[in-house]
């Protein structure tokens, strides 16, 4: 399934009966591949929701475990909250070309190892990233260095979660009651960038209703983890 083609499933006529048409997987050992799966959305958007709810409906999809060099806080483990470097290791494992992508923000570096990616695929885990476009952009160009045939190269899918439009967004910001008017200002901003990239992603999906939107993220990750590639040719 190729990365330039973008799956646009809510501009498909009908999408709930549509969706609904879509038949179960009936083989006791349906073929299974490990997913890099990369989500990225605007601030407010419902992502963090989404990812959340997949998480905790799936034992087999887990969120990667980023590197960091900010100090642990109260409560995280290293190794579970994040992997905590010191800047010099950090340093040498860029130089190393050893992460995915990786990022400077508020003074500490942030990033996703390749290896932390691998070894919880070959555990038979899906792996969940819950990242910005910059990261994802950062993703695709590592997998071009990678052979065809690497897992994480074969597994990579990537969708972009979007609102039903800018006032909408607009409205669920300023619904949270939590931000200064410069932040919304600067989210909505931000999300005009952000928007503008979806095209990039193999997947779009419209969060006009959390649950729908929820449905199609697990048709989504259910055909491609089986690969059963015939399964969302309809929305090619």
């Amino acid at each position: 399934m190729s990365n330039n083609q973008q799956q646009e499933m809510s501009a498909v006529p009908d999408p709930k009966q549509q969706l609904s048409d879509v038949p179960p997987f009936r083989h006791p050992n349906p073929p299974v591949r490990p997913l890099m799966i990369v989500v990225s959305a605007p601030s407010g958007a419902g992502k963090s929701t989404l990812c959340n709810r997949l998480v905790a409906d799936h034992p087999d999809i887990v969120y990667s475990v980023s590197c960091t060099t900010r100090l642990p806080r109260e409560g995280e483990q290293d190794g579970v909250s994040y992997y905590f470097l010191s800047k010099q290791e950090f340093r040498k494992r860029v130089k190393n070309e050893e992460f995915l992508e990786h990022a400077k923000v508020h003074g500490n570096y942030y990033g996703t190892l390749e290896d932390t990616i691998l070894f919880a695929m070959e555990e038979g885990k899906h792996v969940l990233l819950d990242i910005d476009v910059q990261g994802a952009a950062q993703i695709r160009k590592s997998l071009e260095k990678l052979p065809m045939k690497h897992p994480i190269r074969r597994g990579f899918l990537d969708i972009f979660i979007a609102p039903p439009s800018p006032e909408e967004l607009e409205r669920r910001l300023r619904g949270r009651g939590t931000d200064a008017e410069e932040v919304i200002a600067r989210r909505l901003k931000n999300a005009e960038t952000e928007m503008a990239q979806q095209n990039e992603y193999e997947y779009l999906i419209v969060n006009d209703d959390l649950d729908e939107a929820y449905r199609r993220l697990k048709i989504i990750i259910d055909s491609e983890k089986n690969d059963f590639t015939g399964l969302m040719a309809e929305y090619r």
